[in-house]
Protein backbone atom coordinates (compact mmCIF):
# COMPACT_ATOMS: atom_id res chain seq x y z
CA UNK A 1 0.00 0.00 0.00
CA UNK A 2 2.94 2.32 0.52
CA UNK A 3 4.10 5.23 -1.58
CA UNK A 4 7.34 5.28 0.41
CA UNK A 5 10.66 4.79 -1.34
CA UNK A 6 12.31 1.41 -1.44
CA UNK A 7 14.74 2.63 1.21
CA UNK A 8 11.97 3.16 3.77
CA UNK A 9 12.08 0.48 6.50
CA UNK A 10 9.47 -2.27 6.08
CA UNK A 11 6.65 -2.61 8.60
CA UNK A 12 4.10 -5.41 8.61
CA UNK A 13 0.67 -4.20 9.78
CA UNK A 14 -1.73 -7.01 10.65
CA UNK A 15 -5.31 -6.02 11.49
CA UNK A 16 -8.45 -7.94 12.28
CA UNK A 17 -11.46 -7.83 14.54
CA UNK A 18 -11.30 -8.95 18.13
CA UNK A 19 -10.88 -12.73 18.53
CA UNK A 20 -9.83 -13.20 14.90
CA UNK A 21 -6.55 -14.83 15.96
CA UNK A 22 -3.89 -12.19 15.27
CA UNK A 23 -1.59 -13.05 18.18
CA UNK A 24 -1.98 -16.77 17.60
CA UNK A 25 -1.07 -16.39 13.93
CA UNK A 26 1.98 -14.22 14.62
CA UNK A 27 3.24 -16.65 17.24
CA UNK A 28 2.90 -19.55 14.82
CA UNK A 29 4.92 -17.73 12.15
CA UNK A 30 7.49 -15.80 14.18
CA UNK A 31 7.78 -17.93 17.30
CA UNK A 32 9.92 -21.06 17.79
CA UNK A 33 10.48 -22.84 14.50
CA UNK A 34 10.29 -19.65 12.43
CA UNK A 35 10.71 -20.55 8.73
CA UNK A 36 14.20 -20.10 7.35
CA UNK A 37 14.81 -16.76 5.73
CA UNK A 38 12.20 -14.82 7.68
CA UNK A 39 13.46 -12.05 9.99
CA UNK A 40 12.91 -12.03 13.71
CA UNK A 41 9.89 -9.94 14.60
CA UNK A 42 8.75 -7.74 17.47
CA UNK A 43 5.08 -6.91 17.79
CA UNK A 44 3.92 -3.35 18.43
CA UNK A 45 0.49 -3.61 20.02
CA UNK A 46 -2.21 -1.48 18.39
CA UNK A 47 -4.74 -2.30 21.09
CA UNK A 48 -5.84 0.79 23.01
CA UNK A 49 -6.80 -1.20 26.12
CA UNK A 50 -3.90 -3.64 26.40
CA UNK A 51 -1.83 -0.55 27.16
CA UNK A 52 -3.37 -0.43 30.67
CA UNK A 53 -1.67 -2.15 33.57
CA UNK A 54 -3.84 -4.54 35.58
CA UNK A 55 -6.37 -5.12 32.80
CA UNK A 56 -5.22 -8.54 31.67
CA UNK A 57 -8.14 -10.93 31.35
CA UNK A 58 -10.78 -8.63 29.85
CA UNK A 59 -8.39 -7.29 27.19
CA UNK A 60 -7.14 -10.76 26.20
CA UNK A 61 -3.62 -9.53 26.86
CA UNK A 62 -0.93 -11.99 25.71
CA UNK A 63 0.24 -14.20 28.53
CA UNK A 64 3.78 -14.11 29.88
CA UNK A 65 4.67 -17.33 28.04
CA UNK A 66 3.62 -15.78 24.72
CA UNK A 67 5.54 -12.57 25.41
CA UNK A 68 8.66 -14.61 26.18
CA UNK A 69 8.45 -16.26 22.75
CA UNK A 70 7.34 -13.20 20.78
CA UNK A 71 8.23 -9.82 22.32
CA UNK A 72 5.54 -7.11 22.35
CA UNK A 73 5.80 -3.36 22.77
CA UNK A 74 3.19 -0.84 24.02
CA UNK A 75 1.61 -3.25 26.51
CA UNK A 76 1.28 -2.22 30.19
CA UNK A 77 2.42 1.36 29.60
CA UNK A 78 -0.46 3.32 31.17
CA UNK A 79 -2.30 3.49 34.47
CA UNK A 80 -6.04 2.88 34.18
CA UNK A 81 -6.73 6.48 35.17
CA UNK A 82 -4.58 7.89 32.34
CA UNK A 83 -5.64 8.78 28.82
CA UNK A 84 -4.02 6.92 25.93
CA UNK A 85 -4.78 8.83 22.76
CA UNK A 86 -4.25 8.16 19.07
CA UNK A 87 -1.54 10.80 19.10
CA UNK A 88 0.22 8.98 21.94
CA UNK A 89 0.01 5.73 20.01
CA UNK A 90 1.42 7.11 16.75
CA UNK A 91 4.36 8.74 18.55
CA UNK A 92 5.16 5.65 20.62
CA UNK A 93 4.65 3.26 17.71
CA UNK A 94 7.04 5.29 15.56
CA UNK A 95 9.62 5.18 18.34
CA UNK A 96 9.14 1.45 18.85
CA UNK A 97 9.40 0.66 15.13
CA UNK A 98 12.59 2.72 14.86
CA UNK A 99 14.12 0.80 17.80
CA UNK A 100 13.09 -2.54 16.31
CA UNK A 101 14.53 -1.68 12.89
CA UNK A 102 17.78 -0.54 14.53
CA UNK A 103 18.03 -3.96 16.21
CA UNK A 104 17.80 -5.69 12.84
CA UNK A 105 14.31 -7.07 13.40
CA UNK A 106 10.96 -6.60 11.67
CA UNK A 107 8.32 -4.37 13.31
CA UNK A 108 4.87 -5.94 13.23
CA UNK A 109 2.13 -3.49 14.20
CA UNK A 110 -0.88 -5.58 15.13
CA UNK A 111 -4.18 -4.94 16.85
CA UNK A 112 -7.79 -4.01 16.46
CA UNK A 113 -8.07 -0.33 17.40
CA UNK A 114 -8.96 0.98 13.96
CA UNK A 115 -8.62 4.70 14.63
CA UNK A 116 -5.10 4.24 16.02
CA UNK A 117 -4.11 2.05 13.07
CA UNK A 118 -5.43 4.48 10.46
CA UNK A 119 -3.55 7.34 12.06
CA UNK A 120 -0.36 5.29 12.17
CA UNK A 121 -0.74 4.37 8.50
CA UNK A 122 -1.91 7.72 7.14
CA UNK A 123 -1.02 10.36 9.69
CA UNK A 124 -2.93 12.18 12.39
CA UNK A 125 -6.08 14.16 11.55
CA UNK A 126 -5.76 17.88 11.05
CA UNK A 127 -7.91 18.64 14.09
CA UNK A 128 -7.44 22.12 15.55
CA UNK A 129 -5.13 22.47 18.51
CA UNK A 130 -6.78 22.66 21.88
CA UNK A 131 -7.54 26.23 22.95
CA UNK A 132 -7.45 26.82 26.73
CA UNK A 133 -10.37 29.29 26.66
CA UNK A 134 -12.56 26.97 24.59
CA UNK A 135 -11.65 23.99 26.73
CA UNK A 136 -12.59 25.97 29.83
CA UNK A 137 -15.92 26.93 28.25
CA UNK A 138 -16.75 23.32 27.45
CA UNK A 139 -15.77 22.29 30.99
CA UNK A 140 -18.01 25.01 32.42
CA UNK A 141 -20.93 23.78 30.30
CA UNK A 142 -20.28 20.24 31.50
CA UNK A 143 -20.39 21.37 35.12
CA UNK A 144 -23.47 23.56 34.67
CA UNK A 145 -25.55 21.51 32.21
CA UNK A 146 -24.33 17.95 32.72
CA UNK A 147 -22.96 15.34 30.37
CA UNK A 148 -26.35 14.51 28.82
CA UNK A 149 -26.78 18.04 27.52
CA UNK A 150 -23.33 17.97 25.94
CA UNK A 151 -24.03 14.56 24.43
CA UNK A 152 -27.24 15.91 22.93
CA UNK A 153 -25.34 18.82 21.36
CA UNK A 154 -22.77 16.47 19.89
CA UNK A 155 -25.43 14.06 18.61
CA UNK A 156 -27.24 16.88 16.81
CA UNK A 157 -24.13 18.19 15.06
CA UNK A 158 -21.78 15.20 14.88
CA UNK A 159 -23.85 12.00 15.22
CA UNK A 160 -20.98 9.76 14.09
CA UNK A 161 -18.73 10.84 16.95
CA UNK A 162 -21.64 10.76 19.40
CA UNK A 163 -22.34 7.16 18.46
CA UNK A 164 -18.71 6.12 18.83
CA UNK A 165 -17.90 7.78 22.17
CA UNK A 166 -18.89 5.78 25.25
CA UNK A 167 -21.28 7.49 27.62
CA UNK A 168 -18.68 7.57 30.43
CA UNK A 169 -15.86 8.89 28.26
CA UNK A 170 -16.01 12.57 29.20
CA UNK A 171 -12.53 13.26 27.83
CA UNK A 172 -13.46 12.32 24.25
CA UNK A 173 -16.89 13.89 24.58
CA UNK A 174 -15.47 17.26 25.54
CA UNK A 175 -12.66 17.04 22.97
CA UNK A 176 -15.17 16.30 20.18
CA UNK A 177 -17.16 19.36 21.23
CA UNK A 178 -14.01 21.47 21.34
CA UNK A 179 -13.23 20.49 17.76
CA UNK A 180 -16.81 21.07 16.66
CA UNK A 181 -17.04 24.49 18.25
CA UNK A 182 -13.58 25.54 17.06
CA UNK A 183 -13.90 24.41 13.44
CA UNK A 184 -17.64 24.07 12.86
CA UNK A 185 -16.88 20.64 11.39
CA UNK A 186 -17.37 17.13 12.84
CA UNK A 187 -14.37 14.94 13.50
CA UNK A 188 -15.18 12.70 10.54
CA UNK A 189 -14.55 15.62 8.18
CA UNK A 190 -11.11 16.08 9.71
CA UNK A 191 -10.05 12.53 8.92
CA UNK A 192 -6.48 11.47 8.32
CA UNK A 193 -5.07 11.79 4.79
CA UNK A 194 -5.82 8.99 2.34
CA UNK A 195 -2.20 8.28 1.34
CA UNK A 196 0.13 6.38 3.68
CA UNK A 197 2.99 8.11 5.42
CA UNK A 198 6.39 7.91 3.77
CA UNK A 199 8.39 7.14 6.90
CA UNK A 200 7.64 3.40 6.58
CA UNK A 201 7.00 0.94 3.79
CA UNK A 202 3.83 -0.87 4.82
CA UNK A 203 2.47 -4.32 4.12
CA UNK A 204 -1.13 -4.04 5.33
CA UNK A 205 -2.94 -7.35 5.79
CA UNK A 206 -6.30 -8.16 7.33
CA UNK A 207 -7.42 -11.50 8.78
CA UNK A 208 -10.57 -12.78 7.13
CA UNK A 209 -12.92 -15.18 8.92
CA UNK A 210 -16.54 -16.00 8.23
CA UNK A 211 -19.04 -14.20 10.44
CA UNK A 212 -20.35 -17.34 12.12
CA UNK A 213 -16.83 -18.57 12.85
CA UNK A 214 -15.80 -15.18 14.24
CA UNK A 215 -18.87 -14.91 16.44
CA UNK A 216 -18.26 -18.42 17.73
CA UNK A 217 -14.72 -17.46 18.66
CA UNK A 218 -16.03 -14.39 20.47
CA UNK A 219 -18.46 -16.49 22.50
CA UNK A 220 -15.66 -18.91 23.41
CA UNK A 221 -13.35 -16.06 24.37
CA UNK A 222 -15.91 -14.47 26.69
CA UNK A 223 -16.54 -17.86 28.34
CA UNK A 224 -12.79 -18.28 28.81
CA UNK A 225 -12.49 -14.82 30.34
CA UNK A 226 -15.07 -15.58 33.00
CA UNK A 227 -13.48 -18.96 33.67
CA UNK A 228 -10.10 -17.23 34.08
CA UNK A 229 -11.50 -14.84 36.68
CA UNK A 230 -12.72 -11.73 34.84
CA UNK A 231 -15.25 -10.89 37.57
CA UNK A 232 -12.55 -11.17 40.21
CA UNK A 233 -10.18 -9.00 38.17
CA UNK A 234 -12.80 -6.27 37.88
CA UNK A 235 -13.51 -6.60 41.60
CA UNK A 236 -9.84 -6.02 42.43
CA UNK A 237 -9.72 -2.96 40.19
CA UNK A 238 -12.86 -1.52 41.78
CA UNK A 239 -11.41 -2.15 45.22
CA UNK A 240 -8.30 -0.25 44.12
CA UNK A 241 -10.50 2.77 43.47
CA UNK A 242 -11.03 2.61 39.72
CA UNK A 243 -14.50 3.47 38.43
CA UNK A 244 -16.46 3.98 35.22
CA UNK A 245 -15.00 7.45 34.69
CA UNK A 246 -11.47 6.06 34.31
CA UNK A 247 -10.38 5.62 30.68
CA UNK A 248 -9.39 1.98 31.10
CA UNK A 249 -12.70 1.00 32.65
CA UNK A 250 -14.55 2.09 29.51
CA UNK A 251 -13.33 -1.01 27.67
CA UNK A 252 -15.76 -3.72 26.66
CA UNK A 253 -15.57 -6.44 29.28
CA UNK A 254 -15.17 -3.90 32.08
CA UNK A 255 -17.74 -1.16 31.56
CA UNK A 256 -20.60 -3.69 31.62
CA UNK A 257 -19.84 -4.41 35.29
CA UNK A 258 -20.72 -0.79 36.09
CA UNK A 259 -24.03 -0.93 34.20
CA UNK A 260 -25.81 -4.03 35.54
CA UNK A 261 -29.39 -4.70 34.56
CA UNK A 262 -32.05 -5.16 37.29
CA UNK A 263 -31.50 -8.51 38.95
CA UNK A 264 -28.88 -9.47 36.38
CA UNK A 265 -26.66 -12.39 37.26
CA UNK A 266 -23.38 -13.50 35.76
CA UNK A 267 -25.10 -15.19 32.81
CA UNK A 268 -26.78 -11.94 31.84
CA UNK A 269 -23.57 -9.99 32.27
CA UNK A 270 -21.69 -12.50 30.16
CA UNK A 271 -24.34 -12.22 27.46
CA UNK A 272 -24.09 -8.43 27.33
CA UNK A 273 -20.29 -8.56 27.04
CA UNK A 274 -20.54 -11.07 24.19
CA UNK A 275 -23.15 -8.94 22.42
CA UNK A 276 -21.11 -5.75 22.82
CA UNK A 277 -18.05 -7.59 21.52
CA UNK A 278 -19.88 -8.88 18.44
CA UNK A 279 -21.14 -5.37 17.67
CA UNK A 280 -17.63 -4.01 18.10
CA UNK A 281 -16.21 -6.65 15.75
CA UNK A 282 -18.75 -5.63 13.11
CA UNK A 283 -17.69 -1.99 13.41
CA UNK A 284 -14.03 -2.99 13.25
CA UNK A 285 -14.54 -4.85 9.98
CA UNK A 286 -16.33 -1.89 8.43
CA UNK A 287 -13.47 0.39 9.46
CA UNK A 288 -10.70 -1.93 8.28
CA UNK A 289 -12.27 -2.46 4.85
CA UNK A 290 -11.89 1.27 4.22
CA UNK A 291 -8.14 1.30 4.89
CA UNK A 292 -6.20 2.08 1.71
CA UNK A 293 -4.36 -0.87 0.17
CA UNK A 294 -5.46 -3.56 2.60
CA UNK A 295 -5.16 -7.18 1.46
CA UNK A 296 -7.25 -9.88 3.12
CA UNK A 297 -5.79 -13.28 3.93
CA UNK A 298 -7.03 -16.43 5.67
CA UNK A 299 -5.75 -16.85 9.25
CA UNK A 300 -3.07 -19.36 8.29
CA UNK A 301 0.71 -18.92 8.72
CA UNK A 302 1.33 -20.11 5.16
CA UNK A 303 -0.77 -17.26 3.74
CA UNK A 304 0.97 -14.67 5.90
CA UNK A 305 4.39 -16.10 5.08
CA UNK A 306 3.73 -15.95 1.33
CA UNK A 307 2.61 -12.31 1.50
CA UNK A 308 5.57 -11.34 3.66
CA UNK A 309 8.17 -13.07 1.48
CA UNK A 310 6.79 -11.40 -1.63
CA UNK A 311 6.81 -8.02 0.12
CA UNK A 312 10.33 -8.32 1.48
CA UNK A 313 11.61 -9.72 -1.79
CA UNK A 314 10.31 -6.69 -3.67
CA UNK A 315 12.17 -4.19 -1.48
Amino acid sequence: MSTASSTSPPVLVLVGPTASGKTELLLRLFGPGRPAGLPEAVVVSADSMQAYRGMDIGTAKPEAATLALLPHRLIDIREISEQYTAGDFVRLADEACADIVASGKLPVVSGGTGFYLRNFLCGLPAAPASEPALRAAVAADLAALGAEALRAELAARDPESAGRIHRNDLYRLTRALEVLRASGRPLAELAAPVLPRERWRFLLLGLERGRDELYGRIESRVDAMFAAGLAEEVGRLRAAGFGPEDPGMQAIGYREFFEPGPGEGQAGLRGRIALDTRRYAKRQLTFFRALPGIRWIPPEPEALEAELRAFLGAL
